[in-house]
């Protein structure tokens, strides 16, 4: 991809991104995602219907009628988008790759964030911490991050959650919003995602392809691990080979549900060409 495809790309996700924000987000992510507390506003006159807990007594004696206290939300956050850039991400064969569906996503999570005044970061990740974006506010912090999503080119094909989880546990101490974007092809990361699910808020969203799902009855093939590089023949036309391969893809969506349901976290699970506007929306307005 030029340089030119590059800026042509960040241009269209962010005016996509934009008017899913403005028309459809604002609201529901607000709603979803709670600041850190109330901090006292001002005193204005009582009115009914106003909650007698929080008359202001001394105002109210010297003024000699009744004024109440108002508060609003510390609305605040910080927003960490940790991405998968494994090999595994590559892949894709309905519309989009799982790389397309990831930088979507995170382009609208991004620019939610920001229109609603919260900072947002990004970490990379393979089976090491390949980019560490510290949060930030505002629409140019917000392009820079969604450039790199399009031109990043990581330099390990291999996958590792818990190095990621680990890395942020110790990059903010402060509470955060965290959105983990991966296939879930890994494994033992539970219990360093239930460490950083009693810090954070974490939302997992698990990304698959519909061939993930399915092989194919397509004779004999050549078949590449994008992780390893290791090929192998498969005899797509055996029932047996085409149940176990399923088989397997339904354990890594089981284990995805079980390591966050335990950890206290929640979990979307979204396949490549399927329309995440409408998943995330609704994940939205279950949360708030």
């Amino acid at each position: 991809m030029t340089t030119a495809d590059i800026l042509k790309k960040v241009r269209e996700l962010e005016i996509t991104s934009k008017r899913l924000t403005n028309h459809l987000f604002t609201g529901e992510y607000h709603t979803a995602f709670k600041g850190r507390g109330m901090s006292f506003k001002e005193v204005r006159e009582y009115q009914p219907g106003d909650d007698t807990r929080f008359i202001d007594w001394n105002v109210s004696a010297r003024m000699g009628h009744p004024y109440s206290k108002l508060f609003e939300e510390e609305r605040e956050l910080t927003v960490y988008l940790l991405i998968d850039v494994s090999a595994s991400s590559l892949f894709g064969t309905f519309r989009q790759s799982k790389k397309d569906l990831i930088t979507e996503m995170c382009a609208v999570l991004a620019f939610s964030a920001v229109s609603n005044n919260d900072k947002v970061g990004l970490i990379f990740f393979s089976d090491r911490v390949e980019k560490f974006i510290p949060a930030k506010k505002g629409r140019d912090h917000v392009l820079y991050m969604v450039r790199e999503l399009l031109s990043f080119k990581p330099h390990s094909a291999h996958t590792e959650i818990v190095k990621a989880l680990k890395f942020l546990n110790n990059a903010t101490r402060h509470k955060s919003i965290v959105f983990v974007l991966s296939d879930f092809a890994d494994a033992g990361y539970h219990d360093v995602l239930r460490v950083a699910a009693k810090r954070h808020d974490v939302v997992g969203i698990q990304v698959y392809d519909k061939r993930d799902e399915n092989l194919p009855n397509a004779g004999l093939l050549q078949v590449m691990d994008s992780e390893t590089g290791k090929t192998m023949l498969l005899d797509t036309s055996d029932t047996f080979t085409r149940f176990k391969y399923h088989e397997q893809f339904l354990k890594v969506l089981a284990d995805a549900k079980v390591n966050f349901r335990k950890a206290g976290a929640d979990l979307m699970q979204v396949a490549t060409g399927e329309d995440y506007v409408k998943l995330l929306q609704q994940f939205f307005i279950r949360r708030a």
